[in-house]
């Protein structure tokens, strides 16, 4: 796997964790606490970021990803 397509993943995964931020703070701005749609968009959050943070950890344990000293 190249370094572009793995940081095209990583930018992929930031920008749909954001877009799902963004939907829970217009879902409790529309909806008003009747559903449970900001619940579930910011819960989709929490699962991509862990499932991010597992990525990152997992390739750079396998040697896919190595980290600099930055």
């Amino acid at each position: 796997m190249n370094d572009s397509l793995k940081t095209l993943l990583v930018v992929a995964f930031l920008i749909v964790i954001i877009w799902n931020l963004g939907a829970g703070l217009y879902y409790l701005m529309i909806d008003r606490g009747q559903t449970k749609r900001t619940v579930n968009a910011l819960t989709r959050r929490i699962v991509l970021s862990v499932v991010l943070i597992l990525l990152v950890i997992f390739g750079i344990y396998s040697g896919w990803i190595r980290p600099h000293g930055v």
